[in-house]
């Protein structure tokens, strides 16, 4: 070997076969790079992503199973509880990782054991399933029928499913059935999420039997479930709305969204109103648990969860209760009356105090609550609209606030007579300035208004040929003030109300619409009109809801979270003089001296209310075959208090009264603001 290696050497050292070792140093620098990169990688590796691929080895071992938590709760002005939880024992079941059908067909017929649960709405494929879960009975059926070749599993299974169902091999004892229940809740489970079996009237028995045999039953749990109670009466569901039940689970139609959210199938969630408009305030955040290696019993609580968020509306629940019975008084229960409806708002921030109403059936006679007919009830409100109408007049400067008088006489043009209530025959014909007009409610001194908007001069007999656009400039000036546009209230369901058909071909209608009785709209549009006369001109978009809070630690309202803040949708561009005719015009219908005031009645409460009457001649119909439409009379009212410094506004609206009724509307609207001064806000020191 030495011999060998002196050779080289020899060798090398006379320049032979030099080329070798220049050939080594080649590969050995190769290899020290090949190694240097395998470090930097390894160090990239473990120092710059180690925390990214221990997070995703953690992910492949561990899986998190979310639990439910209290929904938020809803409460009134005051605090006081409008919508609270109610606590249940319960059964749940939380699906492991792997889980069979014949893992389930087991724990369901153990369970089944010691537990019983509603089977009513097991059908007839649900009891199929079971059957076959069962490994001895699919095997049976299987070998029973013959599959096409080349079925697939699901194909072969549609099969054997028929089979069962075609034959009722399954059993309809009541045991199997209650068994067949429990397997059916189970299955419609995914892997570590959380089901109800049975949320409500769980026994204590139950709860004993079922505590003892956990072990036989990987998954159950003994846990707790809420529903939904109201401490001051369920009537309040018609605002703030319903939440599903375990029975029915998630809203078919809304499924798919809210399963890719997290919810489970059987939880809870808002249906409508508030409960579904706020459904991410209210519905807090699940608890987390970790499950170590895909193991039930290597459980880990990382996250205890978060009862939902509080709402606090603007509502008192006392004047609520108080004035929904009144407007149930109201309608008088007789004849064609369909209902009443009252809404009370604060002006100034758009906070609704009161909302109530009735609808009733003239053919039965049935009544039924109906809070939301003040959102969703289009009504022919009449002369309460005037207002709207002085003002547009004011603005499009057809009458100015020093020279507005014209004669109330009838309107006798196009072939039709119209008058004012109190000059039916002509012979009481007067001169009146706007605020007079709106102080005994001339329908003649609107209608010349908007002839005079149209630029159409009367002749007394002539023809009615006015520009058909006086419709829009009309309503132009109407939606300005909230009545015939949504209001923006934060309630689903509001309606625009319903404008009647313009066009030369309707052009007469243009004078009823002057007047208030052709459009309809909502007793909410009506509300936020007169509050924008009572504020000086903002139209302010209503509001249920006064702020979201968080619950303190003995789960009653906490901080303030949230404060909807009074939002401005426009100004109206009048001067303080023009606001002034209005205004003017809605104090003397209580406090003037015409003779001819409609609300005179009110002029001894206390403080001091400005208002607008209103009564539409109108007609009822049942729709039968062969009956005829029977006239009657909507009576509405617009009003505020205190004159002077407006705080609340009343609106009341009560369709299809006897045609002779005549003060249904004052003699609700003057219950209502002697319940406001009790329950919501004192009088002392207001005028």
């Amino acid at each position: 070997m030495n011999s060998f290696l002196q050779k080289i050497f020899h060798h090398s050292d006379r320049g032979e076969n030099s080329k070798v070792p220049f050939r080594l140093n080649i590969i050995l620098t190769v290899v020290g790079v090949l190694f240097a990169i395998l470090i930097i990688q390894l160090g990239y590796l473990q120092v710059i992503n180690g925390n990214q691929y221990k997070a995703e080895v953690s992910r492949s071992d561990n899986s998190v199973k979310y639990g439910n938590v209290q929904r938020g709760m809803i409460y009134d002005s005051t605090g006081r509880v409008l919508v609270g939880n109610k606590a249940h024992q319960a059964i749940q079941y939380t699906k492991g990782l792997s889980v069979t059908s014949a893992d389930l067909y087991k724990i369901a017929n153990t369970l089944g054991k010691y537990l019983t649960v509603d089977t009513s709405a097991l059908t007839p494929r649900q009891e199929a399933d079971f059957y076959l879960a069962n490994a001895d009975n699919l095997k049976k059926v299987s070998s029973s029928i013959t599959s096409p070749k080349g079925a697939s599993t699901s194909e072969e299974y549609a099969l054997e499913l028929q089979k069962v169902m075609n034959d009722k091999l399954y059993s309809t004892d009541k045991a199997t059935k209650n068994a067949a229940t429990i397997f059916q809740k189970m299955s419609g489970s995914y892997q570590l999420s959380t089901t109800y079996i049975k949320t409500t009237d769980v026994t204590n028995k139950e709860i004993a039997e079922i505590g003892e045999h956990l072990d036989e039953m990987p998954g159950v749990q003994i846990g707790d479930s809420w529903t939904r109670e109201y401490p001051n009466g369920n009537a309040i569901q018609s605002i703030v709305g319903t939440v599903s039940s375990e029975k029915v689970g998630l809203p078919s139609d809304r499924i798919n969204t809210l399963l890719a959210e997290g919810y489970s199938r059987n939880d809870s969630v808002g249906q409508s109103y508030l409960e579904e408009k706020y459904e991410s305030t209210l519905r807090g955040s699940k608890s987390q648990t970790l499950i170590k290696g895909g193991s039930l019993d290597k459980a880990v609580k990382q996250y205890g969860g978060q009862k939902g968020d509080n709402l606090q509306l603007t509502i008192n629940s006392e004047f609520e209760k108080k004035i929904q019975s009144l407007v149930e008084e109201a309608d008088q229960g007789t004849g064609n009356s369909t209902g009443a409806y009252a809404v009370v708002m604060n002006p100034n921030t758009g906070g609704i105090i009161g909302l109530a109403g009735v609808s009733r059936d003239p053919e039965t006679g049935k009544e039924t609550p109906n809070a939301l007919g003040t959102i969703n009830s289009s009504i022919v409100m009449g002369s309460v609209v005037k207002g709207a109408m002085i003002s547009g007049a004011l603005m499009d400067k057809v009458i100015t606030p020093t020279n507005s008088t014209l004669t109330d006489k009838p309107i006798l043009t196009g072939g039709i007579r119209k008058a004012s209530w109190f000059n039916q025959s002509g012979n009481h014909d007067i001169a009146l300035d706007a605020s007079t007009a709106l102080e005994v409610s001339s329908n003649s001194y609107m209608m010349q208004l908007a002839m005079k908007e149209a630029k159409f001069n009367y002749v007394e007999g002539g023809a009615l040929t006015m520009n058909p656009d006086v419709f829009n400039i009309m309503r132009g000036y109407f939606n300005e003030f909230g009545l015939g546009v949504y209001t923006g209230i934060d309630l689903p369901g509001e309606t625009k109300g319903i404008q009647g058909p313009s066009g030369s071909a309707n052009i007469g209608k243009a004078l009823d619409l002057s007047y208030g009785n052709y459009d309809a709209y909502t007793p909410m549009q009506v509300a936020q009109y007169i509050s924008t006369i009572a504020n000086g001109g903002y139209r302010i978009e209503p509001h249920i809801v006064q702020s979201i809070r968080a619950s303190n630690k003995s789960g009653k309202l906490g901080r303030v979270k949230y404060t909807v803040t009074p939002t401005v949708l426009n100004k109206i561009d009048m001067t303080a003089a023009e606001r002034k005719v209005v205004t003017d015009g809605f104090y003397k219908v209580v406090h003037g001296t015409n003779e001819y005031r409609t609300g005179i009645t009110l002029n001894t409460v206390k403080p001091s209310i400005s208002a607008k009457t209103g009564t539409a001649q109108t007609f009822y119909s049942s729709g039968k075959k062969g009956s005829k439409p029977v006239e009657t009379v909507t009576l509405s009212l617009g009003s505020f208090a205190p004159s002077d410094n407006p705080q609340v506004v009343v609106v009341v609206a009560i369709p299809n009264l006897p045609s002779n009724a005549e003060s249904n509307n004052i003699d609700l609207a003057q219950k209502i603001y002697q319940a406001y001064w009790k329950y919501v806000q004192s009088d002392s020191g207001l005028k």
